[in-house]
């Protein structure tokens, strides 16, 4: 997944499947991906449903798109969507695209910009199907873009599975002959692994500090060249 802040984006939402309330976490998340250069909202605007969708809009620039439920059960918004972002790939312009919704029926079109060459990231509730998730570059659950609702999330900690598992797979195929592994390189095999890995899933902030806070990992840091301070994080299992 080689994308830069430069990177342009297209965020195109599910309002009917996605809650508002994270609304501007969610965009300052996708600017350390790149520029939202698009910003859609799907759904039936003429619904009480959407109200607090409505508010934010004007907020932070989204356009409203409007899709009548023309037939009871069935999701017109989600074709709208996919038809819409079919147009904005084949028009070119765009390095990728954030899918905003908790729904498998948008599997396809994730699988889809990804073969034309596009990175997808996802964002959705913790109830996305695996097959949504997968089809993604990266899927970031909502609950850890909103400080309240990840604090209260945190306090369940017998529910956050642990990463050891994870982390393990990831270091060992990672690591050089001398059983050191870069962080970075670590980092790309976790999303490899499993796109929805990120360490605000357990807690905290940055990959470093979860490596840091496992019993069974060891941490290096090198300084790198420059005298600017910085420093090259490399990891092994102990």
């Amino acid at each position: 997944m080689n994308s830069t802040t430069n990177d342009k984006l297209a965020v195109l939402i599910d309002a009917d499947n996605a809650q508002a309330s994270p609304i501007h976490e969610l965009l300052e998340e996708v600017s350390r991906y790149g520029t939202a250069s698009v910003k859609r909202a799907y759904g039936d605007w003429s619904t009480p449903q959407l109200k607090k969708w409505k508010e934010e809009l004007h907020t932070h620039a989204i356009k409203p798109v409007q899709q009548f439920a023309y037939t009871k059960g069935k999701n017109s918004t989600d074709s709208a969507l996919i038809i819409d972002a079919m147009d904005l790939l084949h028009t070119g312009g765009l390095n990728g695209f954030c899918l905003v919704s908790s729904d498998s029926d948008f599997t396809p079109l994730a699988a889809r910009i990804r073969e034309a060459g596009l990175v997808v990231y996802g964002f959705g509730e913790r109830k996305t199907p695996q097959p949504f998730v997968a089809a993604c570059d990266k899927f970031i659950y909502t609950d850890i873009l909103n400080p309240p609702q990840a604090a209260a999330a945190g306090k369940g900690k017998s529910k956050v599975p642990s990463p050891k598992a994870k982390l393990r797979e990831a270091v060992d195929k990672a690591a050089l002959d001398d059983g050191w592994a870069h962080l970075g390189t670590v980092g790309t095999m976790l999303l490899k692994n499993d796109p929805s890995f990120d360490s605000r899933n357990y807690g905290f902030r940055k990959l470093v500090d979860l490596v840091k806070a496992q019993s069974y990992l060891e941490v290096r840091h090198e300084k790198t060249g420059g005298g600017s301070g910085g420093a090259t994080v490399f990891v092994r299992l102990r």
